[in-house]
C-alpha cells in the first residue's frame, strides 16, 4: 500500500457521529440533522452514523434506519454518510445493510462480530457474505478491546481483495498489525485510525487518515493536523497532534460518548447530554475536567 496525496474514498477525517436524544430518551431527529451539517462545516469529511459513538447498541432497528435516511437527506450531496450496520449476526447485518442502501447511504462501516468469536475463517466468510449482499463499498471495522476478535492482518489482506472491501477502521491492540495491512495490502486499500492519539502514527507508516471521536469539537486542526504531514511539514503536524492529547483523554474520561456529548453542549453546540442505559451522563467531576480540558484548548472562553 503506498501513501499518496490523492484524497481518499472517505476524505481524511471521517466523524464516528454521536446520536441526539431527547430528554426521555427518544431520538431527536432534528438535532442529528443540524450536528451532521456542523460538523460537515467544521472539518468532517465523512458522516459515520449508528457507529459505537452514536450508541448503536441501543438503537433499535427502525432507529437506525430513521438516522440514516434523516442524516443522508440533511447533507445531501454535501458528504458521504456511511451507516454502522454490523453486529454479531450476519443474517441481520446484511438485512440492515439492504435496508440502509435503500435509505441512500454512501457505505457502510461493518464491525467485527462481538460476544460469539468467531474464527478467522468464520470472520472472512462473515464480511465476504455482507459485502455480497450490497454494492456499497464496505469499511471493517477492527477494535478487539471491544469485540473480544482481532481481525488478524492475513484476514484483512484476504477481505482486501473483495472488490467492495475498500477500507479498515484499525483501533490496533498491537501497532505492528497496521505495518502488517499497509505492507501487504493492495495499494488502493484504505487505513484509518480508530484512535485519535494514533492517527499520525498511522499516517506515518501509509494510513490516509482518521474514524474521530474529536472531530466533534477539533475536526478543522485534525484536517490542518493531516494536511501538514502530507506536504511534509513535519514539525507542525506534531505541534498539532501534541496539543490534542489532553483534550482527547478528556473526551474519554468515562465511556464513550457521554464526554463528546457534554462538550458539546458545553459548546452550544447541542442542547442535551442524555445518552442510554446502560451507559450515564458524565458525572459533574468529570464534566468539570471536559470543561477545563476545552478552555486549555482555547474552545470556552476563562
Amino acid at each position: 500500500m503506498s501513501e499518496t496525496l490523492q484524497t481518499p474514498m472517505f476524505g481524511r477525517v471521517a466523524t464516528a457521529m454521536i446520536t441526539p436524544f431527547h430528554a426521555d430518551g427518544s431520538l431527536d431527529l432534528p438535532s442529528a440533522e443540524r450536528l451532521a451539517n456542523y460538523l460537515l462545516d467544521n472539518g468532517t469529511d465523512t458522516l459515520v452514523v449508528a457507529g459505537t459513538t452514536g450508541e448503536s447498541p441501543t438503537l433499535s432497528h427502525s432507529e437506525k434506519l430513521e438516522l440514516f435516511r434523516a442524516v443522508k437527506n440533511a447533507v445531501g450531496n454535501r458528504a458521504k454518510v456511511m451507516a454502522g450496520v454490523g453486529s454479531f449476526n450476519t443474517q441481520e447485518t446484511i438485512g440492515l445493510s439492504r435496508e440502509a442502501q435503500a435509505c441512500g447511504v454512501d457505505a457502510l462501516l461493518v464491525v467485527a462480530p462481538y460476544y460469539n468469536k468467531p474464527s478467522q475463517e468464520g470472520l472472512y466468510r462473515h464480511f465476504e457474505a455482507v459485502a455480497a449482499a450490497t454494492p456499497l463499498p464496505v469499511m471493517l471495522y477492527n477494535i478487539p478491546g471491544r469485540t473480544s476478535i482481532n481481525i488478524e492482518p492475513t484476514t484483512v489482506i484476504r477481505l482486501a481483495g473483495i472488490e467492495n472491501i475498500v477500507a479498515i477502521k484499525e483501533s490496533p491492540q498491537q501497532f505492528d498489525q497496521v505495518n502488517q495491512i499497509v505492507q501487504n495490502a493492495p495499494d488502493d486499500f484504505l487505513v484509518y485510525s480508530g484512535d485519535d492519539p494514533l492517527t499520525l502514527p498511522i499516517l506515518a507508516v501509509g494510513g490516509v487518515g482518521v474514524v474521530s471521536v474529536t472531530a466533534h469539537v477539533i475536526g478543522r486542526d485534525l484536517q490542518k493536523m493531516i494536511s501538514a504531514y502530507l506536504q511534509g511539514d513535519w514539525s507542525t503536524a506534531q505541534r498539532i497532534h501534541k496539543s490534542t492529547l489532553a483534550l482527547t483523554r478528556a473526551l474519554f474520561c468515562v465511556p464513550n460518548p457521554a464526554p463528546t456529548k457534554a462538550a458539546l453542549s458545553l459548546l452550544g453546540v447541542t442542547t442535551g447530554e442524555t445518552v442510554r442505559l446502560p451507559l450515564v451522563e458524565a458525572p459533574d467531576r468529570e464534566r468539570a475536567l471536559i470543561q477545563a480540558a476545552l478552555k486549555e484548548y482555547g474552545l470556552l472562553g476563562a
